[in-house]
Formats: C-alpha cells, sequence, structure tokens
C-alpha cells in the first residue's frame, strides 16, 4: 500500500485523517444511525470542516460505506479464515466456529439492528453492509472449500453455492434466538462447540468425496 491514497479530484489524502474521519463517522452511525448522522455532525466531532470531510468523501453514502467496510474488517480481518490447518472436518469446525462467534457477537447485532431500523434507507444500507462483510465472509469460505476440493479432501464442485450453503448453517443457527433471552447461554464454549460439530457433520455428509 502506498504512503498516500488519490482524493476524489486527485488530491493526495492524508491517511491519518482519511483514518481519523472514518473512526468518528463509525461511533456516530452506531449511536444514531445513518438517517441521524449529518456530516455536519461528523466535522463537530472530529474537530475538522464539512469540507475536509468532503476532500475525503464525496457524500454520506461514500462515508458509511467506508466506515462499514472499516468496521467489518475490525471485525473479522480477511485472514480470519487463513491458516486452519488440519483434517478437512477440523478446518471447517474452525471456520465454523469463528463465524458463529462473530454472527453472535454485540457489535455485528447492533450494526445489523441499526440497518434494519433505518426503514428510509433500509435496502441500500443493507446492500453496502453485504458486500463489505458477509459477501466478503462468502468469498473467503469459498476459496477454502475450492482448495480443499482440488486435494480431493471433499467433494465440492460448485464452491460458491457450497460456502453459502455453509454460512447458511451458521447465519440461522437457533443461538441467535436464544442469545436474545438467554445470552450466557448462547455464548457458552461448549454450546457453540456443539453446534458447530452437529453443522459442520450435515455439511460433511453432503460433501464427501467418492
Amino acid at each position: 500500500m502506498t504512503e498516500k491514497m488519490t482524493g476524489r479530484r486527485g488530491r493526495p489524502v492524508n491517511q491519518d485523517l482519511h483514518a481519523k474521519i472514518v473512526d468518528v463517522a463509525c461511533a456516530l452511525f452506531s449511536e444514531f444511525g445513518f438517517q441521524a448522522t449529518t456530516m455536519d455532525k461528523v466535522a463537530r466531532e472530529a474537530k475538522i470542516s464539512k469540507l475536509s470531510i468532503y476532500r475525503h468523501f464525496n457524500s454520506k453514502e461514500a462515508l458509511f460505506s467506508a466506515a462499514i467496510t472499516t468496521r467489518c474488517q475490525d471485525l473479522a480481518p480477511g485472514y480470519l479464515f487463513e491458516g486452519v490447518k488440519g483434517t478437512a472436518e477440523e478446518q471447517l469446525q474452525a471456520v465454523g466456529n469463528s463465524l458463529l462467534r462473530l454472527l453472535l457477537s454485540e457489535d455485528v447485532k447492533s450494526m445489523e439492528a441499526m440497518i434494519m431500523s433505518d426503514t428510509t434507507n433500509q435496502l441500500a444500507l443493507s446492500r453496502l453492509y453485504y458486500e463489505a462483510g458477509p459477501q466478503r465472509f462468502v468469498g473467503q469460505i469459498e476459496d477454502l472449500l475450492r482448495n480443499l476440493h482440488d486435494k480431493q479432501a471433499l467433494s465440492v464442485p460448485d464452491p460458491k453455492q457450497s460456502a453459502r450453503l455453509f454460512a447458511a448453517l451458521f447465519k440461522g443457527a437457533d443461538l441467535h434466538y436464544i442469545a436474545r433471552f438467554d445470552p450466557e447461554t448462547a455464548q457458552r464454549d461448549d454450546v457453540i462447540s456443539s453446534y458447530c460439530q452437529a453443522a459442520v457433520g450435515v455439511f460433511l455428509a453432503a460433501h464427501r468425496s467418492a
């Protein structure tokens, strides 16, 4: 990565200021939502001029996209599913465990709740969130499954579709509902481990090598 990035009109961008604006926007979007967070609020909180923000982001939508992308990368960096070792089952267990814990985290739940509560911008915000988070995670799982298929550890003729199905096993876990009224149980290591074993077992049954 180069030391400086290009701004909206070709100007070099101060990375420290860029990161500061994104951090402030993340906090404000999380607390007040998209609709109530204005560029004026971001400027006041960051103690800079609104013009400085527009040198980095040409709209509130662009700022929100950057904030969501940064938040998703903080919660689940690009290497989250990389470097897993062991058998196919052990690798999928590790990935499933990481994914389920991420989905059960308060940060993810509050982010999704914030988006769903904004009925005016819900569709646009949902798309930005999907591209920054779920779509990226599924892509990482797809890469893992393709690698396991190439090594003949599993039979995965359609890695993309299988990755979506794998993710759905964890996004659809009833632990998400249990967490609403019994968060301590939903976060217990033995409960998460038991669910992951069952979900991975179902997935493996459909993808065993001949």
